[in-house]
C-alpha cells in the first residue's frame, strides 16, 4: 500500500484486514489480481461500496499487465492522477497543460480533458489511459479508438461526478476495450490511482 517504515507497515497490514473482514464476501468470485485491485480501491476510499459498484471486462487484467511489462506509457487526465502513480518504469505522461492543448480547447470549444486525450493521440501514444475525473476525457478516449486514432491496451474509466460520469462509464462498457469501471457517480483520483499502482505491483510479483 506503499507503506515505508515499520509503524506504516503496520498500519498497511491492519488496514487490509479490515479491508478483507468488510468485502471479503463480496470478492470471492474475483480472479486473485481483480481481488487486489478492489481491495486498494476500498482501503484508498474507505468505502466498501467500491466492492459493489467496481467492474472489470474479462481481458482487462491480462491486457493490462502485458502493457505495464511491455513498460508502455500510462496517459491520465489530470495531474492529480498522474502524481500518485508511482514506482513505474515506463512514462506516465498527462497533457492537460500542453499549450497545445489549451489552444485545441479554445479553437474547438471543448473541454482542455478532452483536447489533452487528442494532443497524446497527436503525440503517438500507446498504453493504459487512467481517467480520474473527466467524463469528456473518457468519451474522447472511446471516440478516438472507434476512429483508430489512439492505440489504446485499457481503460481505467472511473471519473466522478454526476454530468457524464455514470453515461461515459456505459459506453466504455459497450465498446471493444479492455476496462475497469465504477458504475455510477463515483470515482475520482484516489480510485484511479488505486487501480493504477495495484496492477504495476502486480506486473512486479
Amino acid at each position: 500500500m506503499g507503506a515505508s517504515t515499520k509503524q506504516g507497515k503496520e498500519i498497511a497490514n491492519e488496514s487490509r484486514k479490515i479491508v478483507k473482514s468488510l468485502i471479503d464476501h463480496k470478492t470471492k468470485h474475483l480472479k486473485p489480481e481483480e481481488r487486489s485491485i478492489v481491495e486498494r480501491i476500498v482501503h484508498s476510499t474507505a468505502d466498501p461500496e467500491y466492492a459493489d459498484i467496481t467492474k472489470m471486462s474479462d481481458d482487462f487484467i491480462k491486457a493490462s499487465l502485458k502493457s505495464i511489462q511491455a513498460e508502455e506509457d500510462i496517459l491520465t487526465d489530470i495531474t492529480m492522477v498522474k502524481a500518485g502513480i508511482n514506482s513505474y518504469p515506463g512514462k506516465v505522461k498527462c497533457y492537460i497543460n500542453h499549450e497545445k492543448t489549451i489552444d485545441i480547447a479554445k479553437k474547438k470549444g471543448i473541454t482542455r480533458a478532452a483536447a489533452a486525450i487528442q494532443v497524446a493521440a497527436d503525440h503517438d501514444f500507446e498504453g493504459i489511459v487512467a481517467v480520474g475525473n473527466a467524463p469528456t476525457a473518457l468519451y474522447k478516449v472511446i471516440e478516438l479508438v472507434n476512429n483508430n486514432g489512439i492505440k489504446v491496451k485499457s481503460v481505467i474509466g472511473v471519473p466522478v461526478g454526476f454530468v457524464g460520469a455514470t453515461e461515459s462509464k456505459k459506453e466504455l462498457t459497450n465498446s471493444d476495450i479492455p476496462y475497469l469501471i465504477t458504475k455510477g457517480p463515483k470515482g475520482g483520483t484516489p480510485v484511479a490511482v488505486a487501480a493504477v499502482n495495484s496492477l504495476i505491483n502486480t506486473a512486479k510479483d
